[in-house]
């Protein structure tokens, strides 16, 4: 029986890949925050029959971090916990640096010395790419445009300095925006499904956003912990751009997720701020642009190559945009109409 070790097991990722984990039969070690969610962890307990051991540590306190990877003695070792909204990232710069960046080289630090064999996956992400033109692939350049995006980039090249200089085995999924119903609801792919739910029951008049012309490559969650598995058990360590190879704007994403509750919205054709949609059947504007949601650096364009997780792995994302949006927005007209919180 393999032991797997999980930081950031309470979050979206980390939900998808324990269970599946677990359904292949690893013996799984969970590190959480002192302040995760009690929900969360209930969550996790309840759903692994209490055969999940978690302990208390952060990424940002290298003496507990060294304890979990001792006590736990991992054969592998997924690297899901950040900080990891974008747009929060420029609010919180240095606890984004600390937690994304440092953090990692922490853990690294504590593997080299304490499990040298155990095989190291990090979450990395495709705002490394920030303004450089897609599509994006292993050898694109980087620029990243958050603070987020800077600190995933430090510790991106730490996993490579160490695979190089101790021979470990450290790897790395390049993963593009993957969604689902575990997805925090800060975030615009949930507070859109969220708002669309509650705006069709007459609980929430209007949605407020940003830039809509964004683009994104967006994938079901669901199916990208599998490509981590997948980078995980390769021969040697290497690093792999994981997405669908389509984009959609913001705005595609928005008008998926009424059509999901039967709403038939329009723009009024202005742009920036002064843009509104309107539900055609009342008149009524449901969406509207404030600038607050607007970052300092936009990133306009990513879309993935995944054409060396294809060869490589056999990976290929499975869900369409259209049912990963369906999901989600179902999965919250049901809460919605359940009044669950």
């Amino acid at each position: 029986m393999k032991r797997a070790l999980i930081t950031g097991i309470t979050g979206q990722d980390g939900y998808y890949l324990s269970q599946y984990l677990y359904d292949l039969g690893y013996e799984i070690w969970g590190m959480i925050r002192r302040s995760s969610g009690s929900h969360s962890i209930n969550d996790i307990k309840e759903r692994a029959d209490g055969k999940i051991n978690l302990r208390y540590g952060d990424l940002t306190d290298p003496a507990s971090l060294r304890r979990v990877i001792q006590e736990s003695n991992p054969d592998e070792v997924y690297n899901l916990a950040a900080q990891s909204h974008v747009r929060i990232s420029f609010d919180i710069p240095e606890y984004t640096t600390l937690v994304n960046g440092t953090g990692v080289v922490y853990m690294l630090d504590a593997i080299r010395e304490l499990a040298p064999d155990a095989k190291f996956y990090q979450a990395s992400t495709s705002e490394l790419f920030g303004s450089t033109p897609p599509p994006q692939d292993e050898s694109t350049p980087f620029h990243p445009r958050s603070p987020y995006g800077v600190a995933k980039l430090q510790a991106f090249w730490a996993v490579v300095n160490y695979r190089e200089s101790y021979d470990l085995f450290t790897s790395q999924g390049i993963l593009f925006n993957h969604e689902s119903q575990r997805r925090g609801e800060n975030f615009v792919t949930r507070k859109i499904t969220k708002a669309a739910a509650r705006i069709q029951l007459g609980k929430q008049d209007c949605l407020f956003l940003g830039n809509l012309d964004a683009r994104r490559d967006w994938g079901f969650a669901g199916d990208y912990i599998k490509a981590m598995h997948l980078i995980v058990q390769q021969k040697t360590p290497d690093d792999f751009v994981i997405g669908t190879g389509i984009s959609h704007t913001v705005r595609d994403f928005l008008e998926a997720a009424f059509e999901s509750v039967k709403m038939e919205i329009e723009s009024n054709g202005k742009s920036g701020i002064d843009e509104v949609y309107i539900d055609k059947k009342t008149g009524k504007v449901v969406v509207a642009i404030d600038e607050r949601f607007y970052r300092p650096a936009e990133v306009e364009y990513l879309l993935a190559d995944p054409r060396k997780a294809k060869d490589i792995l056999g990976w290929e994302a499975e869900t369409s945009f259209e049912s990963l949006v369906d999901m989600m927005v179902m999965h919250d007209y049901d809460r919605e109409c359940k009044g669950i919180r």
